[in-house]
């Protein structure tokens, strides 16, 4: 049984894909005390909370088989501030990373990034990263994935660094991904679950500021809301100026800019926390709707936006066990 770390865990959605082909959790990482208190209560962890990362004495950790992590992604993204390893706090993750990789040399390694850490700095980014990572004695592959194509209705492009150690002589073959889910379209009503908790009251002050939104400069003439009600599980976004629809899929789960709505039987329903966890892939956790009911719907909305998504990370542990023949 490969035992893993969690490191920089958030809620736990490269947790769950790894234990879903039998890897074992023996530690994790993380800052965030909302986060914390919703990881454990959705796996009803017994393992250390190692803590903030870079205080983290590589020397002190357990042996350990794989590391994942995402490595926080706010400043390389299209809507964070673009600093890249130039931010502090949160570029420089990546160095810390590696230093426990250089010390420790674990078979693998899954780290998870938005994708915009490719083009960012014209590349130099990418480079940067990809050097910190081989200097650590791993073949390292990279891809960026959209969870849409592994059985979630969610447009959610991350890309995904796969290290395996040089002893084991091979890269990580992202051709070898048998996507049987592209072949394998969800239906979005399987993940919503429209009731009176989510819904989008008219009587709600934020009802009549998604009218006056309908009516900006930006929407003025373009949509009909009688005409959007008729059709159930149309997905209105929000969250830009302009409104956007979505057919069987959502747009990507934000952890800051919320705003997700659908239709169904002519009434107007907010994404829920339920919702959000089943759409990055933990519906499969039993007890699901019991285990979150003590937590604030809001947080599990902001953490679904930073979550790996559960599917992607079970695929991509199914194909290095294979590969690497375990």
């Amino acid at each position: 049984m490969l035992k893993f770390i969690d490191f920089c865990s958030g809620i736990g959605g490269g947790r769950l894909g790894l234990e879903q082909n039998g890897f074992r959790c023996i530690g994790f990482s993380e800052i965030d005390k909302v986060a914390i208190q919703t990881y454990e209560s959705l796996f009803d962890t017994k393992e250390p909370n190692l803590g903030d990362l870079t205080k983290i004495s590589a020397e002190k950790l357990p042996d350990f088989d794989v590391m994942i992590s995402g490595f926080p992604c706010q400043s390389f993204s299209i809507v964070g501030k673009r600093e890249g390893l130039a931010n502090k706090e949160k570029g420089q993750i990546i160095y810390h990373l590696g230093k426990i990789l250089e010390i420790k040399q674990p078979r693998f390694f899954i780290l998870e990034n938005v994708k915009g850490i490719i083009n960012h700095d014209k590349g130099k980014t990418l480079k940067t990263v990809l050097e910190i990572l081989e200097k650590c004695n791993y073949n390292v592959s990279y891809e960026v994935l959209n969870s849409c194509d592994f059985s979630l209705p969610q447009k959610r492009e991350r890309v995904y660094f796969i290290g395996i150690r040089k002893d084991f002589n091979q890269n990580f073959d992202f051709s070898k991904m048998q996507l049987k889910h592209k072949q394998n379209i969800p239906k979005i009503q399987d993940f919503l679950t429209p009731n009176e908790d989510n819904l989008f009251e008219k009587t709600l002050p934020s009802y009549e500021t998604f009218l006056r939104y309908l009516h900006n400069k930006y929407n003025l003439n373009r949509f009909n809301l009688k005409k959007l009600l008729q059709e159930d599980f149309l997905i209105l976004d929000t969250r830009q100026s302009d409104l956007r629809l979505y057919r069987n899929t959502t747009p990507t789960l934000r952890r800051d800019r919320q705003g997700i709505l659908y239709v169904y039987q002519k009434k107007l329903y907010k994404l829920s926390a339920i919702e959000a966890l089943k759409l990055q892939g933990f519906g499969t956790i039993e007890n699901l709707k019991e285990k979150i009911s003590p937590l604030k719907n809001t947080d599990i909305l902001r953490q679904c936006g930073n979550a790996m998504s559960v599917n992607v990370i079970d695929t991509i542990a199914k194909q290095l066990l294979e590969q690497c023949n375990g």
